[in-house]
């Protein structure tokens, strides 16, 4: 399993980061700052996600799907996800193939810069 993000400014998006989109969730691919440590990292928001219960939550989903397409991600890359709302609605399922496809995506993307 990948280390994660903790300080804030890992977070900062720059004008290099790859972006992946899916209905309950949005995905940022910057590159590994240190070498052999990728790393993934989650917000979710208080605005979003009004009670702790609905928050946590939705980063279990987000850390079930992530370990599920952890083959997926590249190891020269560090990943952000941001929840959004819908989140709440979806089968486990479902999130896992759209994490697969986003991440696929990103894949796609880093090969063609």
């Amino acid at each position: 399993m990948r280390n994660t993000i903790k300080l804030h400014k890992d977070f900062l998006p720059s004008d290099e980061d790859i972006n992946a989109r899916s209905a309950w969730f949005f995905v940022r691919a910057k590159k590994v700052k240190i070498p052999d440590e990728p790393r993934y990292g989650l917000i979710v928001t208080k605005k979003t996600f009004r009670h702790a219960v609905d928050r946590n939550r939705a980063k279990r989903l987000l850390r079930d799907w992530i370990r599920y397409n952890e083959g997926d991600m590249l190891p020269e890359y560090d990943y952000i996800f941001v929840a959004r709302g819908a989140i709440l609605g979806v089968t486990r399922e479902e999130g896992r193939m759209a994490m697969k496809k986003s991440l696929n995506y990103i894949k796609k993307q880093s090969i063609e810069k």
